[in-house]
């Protein structure tokens, strides 16, 4: 029902109104938002409340960064517009790196900001938080709206809605001025101008003339390979997806946050043999996955010396081509494509049997050399002893939602931590950012009611730290493990010119379970894998916000991770 106000036009009459806040509010209700993501001020303080006294659930954070990171993840969640409510200027710019992040990633998002009054912004009078908002959202995100009139309230959230879910899914700027709030307008005609977005995302139904050219492409190969990225998993066609590997049987890779649509433990999957795999396939077969820095743009070593056929299966025709040649383009929604190759497969699919046993050889033997690596009981630990223990806790507990981030945290945990069901891994994604941990962790215990392992690196979690507060003020059940060595990569680095800390290093012994204890939650500070069994385990039965301050040898860890290859070195010799 629509949110009114009652006021007196004429002695003895009355006139039912309703004004900008309340139409927002039930935009939003109307069309299933349940949850805002947001940090309360000036001009949106307000709207917050009343949106929490109309029934939605608004979470509020210590920055709008990492109320943004959890809007995007709750997006890819739930395939929904995750939404995040900012004020002006400079907490829509913090709003805006989650955004063009979501963006970036494909996560369908909406970042709505208060804004400053057209009239003084267009002739830069200097309002407070004075910032031509809309101008620089539009190149960061999908699409950007603002709305000048409360009766326009109703179609600029749904077209924000439709953008940011449709096609390739990504992050949609409203900008709402101040002055917006507090129009009135007959609360009839109110009700009239809302918008119930009907069919937000249609399925993109692929041309039949495609789905054959892809399959019989697969089906001629010698040494295929299918990649499931985390467009795969957004799709939520799970079943669907399993349903073809399984009966290609051709060997998969998936990547981090593909993980789980068929369990890392599955035979068919090659995550133990991707350097094999990628090296030698000679049939590629992308789905929901692009060919972007992280698959080394489809050339170079990681791809070895053998010529490749690529097929490739996305909602977004621009993407075909993007690096290399697509023999079979496959333009259609994830669910749509795969249902389409099921149906149009036949019988008679064998993945070749000396494939198969190549690829399992050297999976089998991988894992049989990072065993002994992950049952150390080091202490200090490094970091396979400490990815040994949170690797049976997944395994124990294949419920949970493990979010991570940081540069060896988040490299070497990619490789050793199975995942078992689907969207069950939440990282950094495209960008390869710092910062999402807390945010993401946070939606995920929010929006699905699972306990949350957040696996951080000391310095990713500087970014987001702030926000334990905000999962002890909420209660939720989130263990946040922080692999502490001290530093950036790791915490050895000196400085031979004067007496400042080497740019790496951070305070020697540092407590991060101090800071959970101080708002009320539980922390433990664990010097040895056996004691961060005890610790993990215990805060993944009791639900209760748990930090985990894992002490790793200061020298373990090295340079920018697995990806030191892209950072620049100079070529001048050190003075």
């Amino acid at each position: 029902m629509l949110n009114t106000a009652v006021k007196s036009e004429a002695p003895g009459t009355e006139q039912e109104l309703t004004d900008g806040f309340h139409l927002v509010i039930d935009a939003l209700k109307l069309n299933g938002i349940k949850m805002i993501y947001n940090v309360p001020g000036i001009p949106i303080t307000d709207l917050g409340r009343m949106a929490q006294a109309a029934g939605i659930r608004v979470i509020s954070f210590r920055h709008e960064q990492n109320a943004g990171y959890a809007a995007g993840i709750a997006g890819f969640l739930t395939k929904k517009p995750g939404v995040c409510l900012t004020v002006s200027a400079p907490g829509f710019l913090n709003g805006l790196t989650a955004l063009a992040h979501a963006t970036t990633n494909c996560y369908p998002m909406i970042l709505i900001s208060g804004s400053s009054e057209r009239e003084i912004v267009d002739l830069q009078q200097g309002d407070y938080e004075e910032m031509d908002q809309l101008a620089i959202a539009k190149p960061l995100c999908k699409a950007a709206y603002r709305v000048l009139h409360a009766q326009d309230i109703g179609i600029g959230l749904a077209r924000a809605i439709r953008a940011a879910v449709s096609g390739r899914p990504g992050g949609v700027y409203l900008d709402l001025p101040a002055k917006l709030f507090g129009q009135v307008m007959n609360a009839d005609a109110g009700q009239r101008s809302l918008v119930k977005v009907i069919d937000a995302a249609p399925a993109q139904i692929p041309a039949p003339a495609s789905v054959k050219r892809a399959l019989d492409v697969l089906k001629g190969a010698k040494r295929p390979l299918i990649i499931l990225g985390k467009g795969a998993a957004y799709a939520q066609a799970d079943d669907e997806i399993r349903s073809f590997v399984e009966k290609s049987g051709v060997p998969f890779l998936p990547m981090s946050m593909a993980k789980g649509l068929l369990p890392d433990t599955h035979p068919q999957c090659a995550g133990a043999a991707r350097s094999t795999v990628l090296k030698e396939s000679d049939v590629v077969m992308l789905i929901g996955a692009r060919l972007n820095w992280l698959l080394s743009h489809g050339k170079g070593k990681t791809w070895g010396e053998a010529p490749k056929k690529f097929i490739q299966v996305d909602i977004e025709p621009k993407e075909m081509d993007s690096n290399v040649e697509i023999v079979a383009p496959v333009v259609g929604d994830i669910g749509s494509c795969v249902a389409a190759f099921n149906q149009a497969m036949g019988s008679g699919w064998t993945a070749p049997a000396d494939w198969i046993k190549t690829v399992t050889s050297k999976r089998e033997e991988n894992v049989a050399k990072m065993a002994p690596k992950l049952m150390n009981n080091k202490s200090p630990m490094d970091y396979h002893g400490a990815l040994g223990v949170l690797k049976n806790v997944i395994k124990e507990r294949p419920d949970a939602i493990l979010v991570n981030e940081g540069a060896n945290t988040l490299d070497l945990a990619r490789g050793v931590i199975d995942m078992y069901k689907p969207r069950k891994r939440l990282d950094v994604g495209t960008w390869g950012v710092m910062g999402i941990g807390m945010g993401q962790a946070i939606a995920a215990a929010l929006e699905t009611g699972h306990p949350v392992l957040a696996v951080e690196g000391d310095s990713a979690f500087g970014f987001s730290g702030m926000e334990i507060e905000t999962i002890c003020r909420y209660n939720l059940p989130v263990c946040v493990v922080i692999f502490n060595n001290d530093g950036i990569y790791r915490g050895t680095d000196v400085n031979n010119v004067n007496s400042d800390p080497a740019t790496t290093v951070f305070v020697k012994g540092a407590r991060y379970d101090k800071m959970m204890e101080a708002f009320g939650g539980v922390g433990v500070n664990a010097t040895s894998p056996d004691e961060l069994k005890r610790a993990v385990n215990e805060a993944m039965d009791s639900g209760k916000p748990t930090l985990i301050n894992a002490v790793i040898d200061p020298a373990a860890g090295s340079e920018s991770g697995r990806i030191g290859n892209l950072n620049p070195q100079s070529v001048l010799k050190k003075k």
